[in-house]
């Protein structure tokens, strides 16, 4: 990619639709933030926001991090009507295009993997994640799909495991990542229109960790453990405990009991 100076724009081509219109800034504080603004100033959906250095990002549970650059901090919005997917089900079509982009660049011996509800794993470690949020203001319905993967360097957190695309293979190029990411959102939003969320569900289930893997949840009430069941077709996490199927619809999902 040719160096930015201030923001540059790229159209991606779309399927189904006009281009995803990418802005690629040098640098933001968070591309997030900057695409919820867009969204209440009535902004039209298709819109991809791309920092190449990221100073104030933000993740699920209110988790933030610096990216220095060379990763990926990108964030998409869209305007759904009111037929498309509840919000509740967009992490798992935001997070199969997300495997289906980065898939390509993942080498031999190593595994990519998803967990529920918003992140990719790559070797057992989280490699990437999506943050959604949403709205009804302004203009209209928005829904914002952040997703930020550690491509060339993974940062180091206390307590947690981390890693980055560099472990296994070249480092692809942030440009070409973000426009493969958009490519395949085009593809399963498709999907979900045409076959809906039980096709979804599918595939997403096919690219996990598989069905029976010890996993725990942590939540602001407690810690469950068993194993994994599953989503259901609300999107829910199916954990199967010793006092039965639970369904659950927040926590943080650590995988084995250790």
């Amino acid at each position: 990619m040719r160096p930015i100076t201030d923001v540059t724009i790229v159209e991606v081509p779309r399927i189904h639709a006009g281009p995803w219109h990418l802005e690629i800034h040098g640098e933001l504080g968070s591309t997030s933030d900057l695409c919820l603004q867009r969204a209440r100033e009535g902004a039209a959906g298709g819109l991809a926001i791309l920092a190449l250095k990221q100073t104030q990002g933000r993740g699920s549970r209110g988790r933030g991090w610096v990216d220095p650059g060379g990763n990926l901090s990108m964030s998409v919005l869209l305007r759904p009507d009111r037929d498309t997917a509840p919000v509740g089900l967009w992490p798992f079509i935001a997070g199969l295009a997300f495997y289906d982009a980065l898939a390509p660049w993942v080498g031999p011996g190593h595994v990519l993997g998803l967990k529920w509800p918003n992140d990719l794993l790559l070797d057992g470690c989280k490699m990437a994640g999506i943050l959604i949020e949403a709205g009804d203001e302004g203009d209209g319905r928005w829904l914002s799909l952040g997703m930020g993967a550690n491509l060339c360097a993974a940062p180091v957190i206390e307590g947690r495991e981390l890693a980055c695309m560099a472990q296994a293979g070249p480092v692809p190029d942030v440009g070409q990542v973000a426009s493969a990411v958009l490519t395949m959102l085009d593809v399963w939003m498709a999907r979900y229109a045409t076959d809906g969320f039980g096709a979804i569900r599918t595939a997403w289930l096919h690219r996990a960790h598989p069905v029976g893997t010890p996993v725990r949840v942590v939540s602001a009430t407690g810690t469950i453990c068993g194993t994994f069941a599953g989503i259901g077709g609300d999107g829910l996490l199916l954990l199967r405990t010793s006092d039965g199927l639970r369904h659950i619809s927040t926590g943080e999902v650590l995988l084995g009991r250790a």
